[in-house]
């Protein structure tokens, strides 16, 4: 008779409390991908989780694209947006570029912005 055992180890994540849905900018990559994901490993026997191998857990900025990994603690711009504060978060696309005037025209070849052209009819 052969019995095959199976060991390893098996991370669990999950959004941290408080930064639910935010995304910040890696520092190794650059992409605006990153969350923050509290990780629980654990020692698994036959695919079963049976002993933790953190009581705390680790709270990192995870990217999605490299999974590269920083800890929280390192990263004071995400930790002041903790329930919604007053962080920049993902710089929002759109509007005029900076410097444009609201009733100057575009450079030729450029079409001036929708917000502008609703507002002349």
């Amino acid at each position: 008779m052969c019995l095959i055992f199976t060991c390893g180890e098996h991370t669990f994540r999950k959004e941290v409390e408080g930064y639910e849905g935010i995304v910040c900018r890696c520092h190794n990559c650059g992409n605006y991908n990153a969350h923050v994901i509290k990780s629980h490993p654990w020692f698994t026997f036959c695919f079963v989780p049976v002993i933790p191998l953190s009581f705390h857990g680790h709270e990192d900025i995870v990217c999605q694209i490299c999974n590269f990994a920083q800890p929280l603690e390192y990263r004071q711009d995400i930790q002041g947006m903790r329930y919604g504060g007053g962080g920049q978060g993902v710089p929002l696309q759109g509007g005029p570029p900076q410097g444009w005037a609201q009733n100057q025209k575009p450079p030729p070849g450029q079409h001036e912005p929708m917000s502008n052209r609703a507002a002349a009819y």
